[in-house]
């Protein structure tokens, strides 16, 4: 596919293209709650709610999302095509 030498990008619904992930949620021992997505190494949000505690884990997906597409992007060649595939 030519592409003119330009990076291809197309984006869908938020970053990666899911609607949701897999999250777990335990109240905290000492208050409110910590809610972890085993999909996404490292990311975990807490709040006083569980709607906090979401909305935390919410952010913290998707700043991780953001680090690794910077990372990623990082020194590619101009010719490089970015695009999206579906799975399943």
């Amino acid at each position: 596919m030519d592409c003119g030498g330009k990076v291809q990008r197309r984006r869908r619904s938020g970053s990666t293209g899911r609607k949701g992930w897999p999250t777990r949620i335990e109240k905290a021992p000492e208050g409110g709650y910590w809610a972890i997505c085993p999909e996404v190494p490292g990311a975990n949000g807490q709040g006083e709610s569980v709607d906090e505690a979401k909305a935390s884990l919410r952010e913290a997906i998707k700043m991780i999302f953001e680090d690794r597409n910077s990372d990623a992007r990082r020194g590619l060649p101009s010719d490089a095509i970015e695009t999206v595939i579906s799975v399943g």
